[in-house]
């Protein structure tokens, strides 16, 4: 006899009734998940996909997330109903096999992909995607499904295209290993220079530029200017010409009636410098006060002029140059340390001339070619005048190969006039020496010699012993040079 009340259930029963609850309950947590997993796909910043894969590696979609609207213009409905792999027809046809190639080794290897192509959407507009996934397998082994999402990179992409093309045209920029834009010269040290110049030109870092006076320190600037794009002005500024009390006034401008002599509203370098490059050459000619108000500048764009309160806005890209020591600048304390590690972020030294001989007929055969392009007359210059030429310290360096060269140019005769070791030792004593074509190197220095001793000979009043310590030479040499000139 049943023990078991109208509204009881036997045990057997009573657990089969539970499991359906339970089976219930699962499916529909199973489902809420499935909407919960559903709603986080259709809001990533792309197009989320599940491929089955197919016979031969064919793929069918199953699932496309909504922000395949935005990418590529089909709804997932659209794209899952032709059940084919729709993104692939929409493929470029030169990535189709390249793509193709690299899901087939990622599944045959059991590892994830990670594919960048090109896809024409429903509008007719090419788009760069990146595409990353893995394929799934069963508990055999077999691959059954692809899973991954898909992005749009085309500003990206675009980018590094726009700066490929840049770079080939800074490139092709350098005539012939010759130089690169105006610069001229084809030694190892002005290739470096080169070389950090393109560096310089592709970003908006900030340069300082090192050399002896003289070397090019403003057209190298110039050079980095022209081939960065910036479409501002570029704006030297010779800090060592401007007087300190006109510093701020002449960087930052001033409001009419700011000082005395402030008639009317006038800009300053940095307004001038805006969307293009300030540089600033003799840096080491500021002063502290200056150098943190420039920091500030530097740092935020902004800046106010003088006798004003509203901060004004100037996107400018700041070159600067010196031949000083900067680095000992800093620890004498007359150059900020966070003002120096502001600038000095990228550096470019130009080498000397004396230091790269090889580039000096270039340089000649450039200026010549020059003047004759200016209506000036066809000049030649021989061997032994070029090789003079090469063989000189050049201590004014490219400015004062200029200056010959003008001089050569109209008179027909080199005059190396900075040679100045008897001008540095006795003040008024002006020591010219003309290189003729028909004479060689050792018959000009002979000649300079000559007239160094006499001419030292006669400010000591011919004391040999005075005359040979100013020279630098030792006694027994001076009376032999003396025997030998005849003097």
């Amino acid at each position: 006899m049943s023990t078991y009340g109208p509204n009881q259930f036997a045990p057997e029963q009573d657990s089969a009734i539970t499991a359906v609850a339970d089976g219930d309950d699962i499916r529909r947590q199973l489902h809420r998940s499935e909407r919960k997993l559903t709603r986080l796909l259709n809001n990533l910043p792309g197009m989320a996909y599940c491929c089955r894969i197919g016979e031969e590696f064919s793929y069918v979609l199953e699932f496309v997330s909504r922000g395949s609207i935005d990418l590529l213009g089909f709804t997932p409905e659209e794209l899952i109903t032709q059940k084919v792999n729709t993104i692939e027809r929409m493929m470029h046809p030169e990535d189709v096999e390249r793509v193709r190639k690299e899901e087939r080794e990622a599944i045959l290897q059991g590892r994830p992909y990670k594919l960048m192509y090109r896809v024409t959407a429903a509008n007719g507009e090419t788009k760069w995607l990146w595409d990353q996934g893995e394929p799934v397998f069963e508990e055999s082994g077999l691959p059954v499904l692809l899973e991954g999402i898909i992005m749009d990179v085309s500003v990206q992409k675009m980018r590094e295209i726009t700066l490929q093309e840049e770079n080939e045209r800074l490139r092709s920029s350098v005539n012939g290993g010759c130089g690169l834009g105006e610069l001229v010269g084809m030694s190892l040290s002005m290739q470096q220079v080169y070389k950090l110049i393109l560096k310089a030109a592709q970003s908006d870092t900030n340069v300082v530029i090192f050399g002896e006076t003289g070397t090019g320190k403003d057209l190298v600037a110039r050079t980095i200017h022209e081939m960065s794009g910036r479409k501002g002005k570029y704006v030297p500024v010779n800090c060592g010409a401007i007087p300190e009390q006109l510093l701020e006034s002449e960087f930052f401008g001033h409001k009419k009636g700011a000082f005395s002599g402030a008639y009317d509203n006038r800009q300053g370098y940095l307004a001038a410098a805006d969307g293009g490059t300030l540089f600033l050459d003799e840096l080491g000619e500021l002063n502290l006060n200056l150098q943190v108000k420039l920091l500030r500048a530097i740092e935020t764009k902004q800046y106010v002029p003088v006798g004003d309160t509203v901060p004004r806005r100037s996107d400018f890209r700041i070159i600067t140059a010196t031949h000083k020591d900067i680095k000992e600048m800093v620890r004498e304390k007359t150059m900020r340390a966070d003002f120096f590690y502001r600038i000095h972020v990228l550096s470019i030294h130009i080498p000397a001339l004396r230091e790269r001989p090889e580039d000096i007929p270039l340089l000649i055969d450039k200026f010549l070619a020059r003047c004759e392009e200016r209506g000036q007359k066809t000049v030649s210059m021989s061997a032994a005048v070029r090789m003079a030429m090469m063989k000189y310290d050049w201590p004014g360096n490219i400015r004062e190969l200029h200056n010959v060269l003008d001089r050569y140019v109209t008179f027909g005769e080199v005059n190396f006039s900075d040679v100045r070791l008897c001008n540095q030792l006795l003040p008024g004593c002006e020591v010219d020496i003309e290189l003729r074509d028909t004479e060689t190197l050792n018959d000009a220095v002979e000649r300079l010699e000559k007239a160094m001793i006499q001419r030292t000979l006669e400010q000591c009043r011919w004391h040999k012993g005075e005359t040979a310590r100013v020279l630098g030479l030792n006694l027994r040499t001076l009376q032999r040079k003396v025997k030998q000139y005849g003097i």
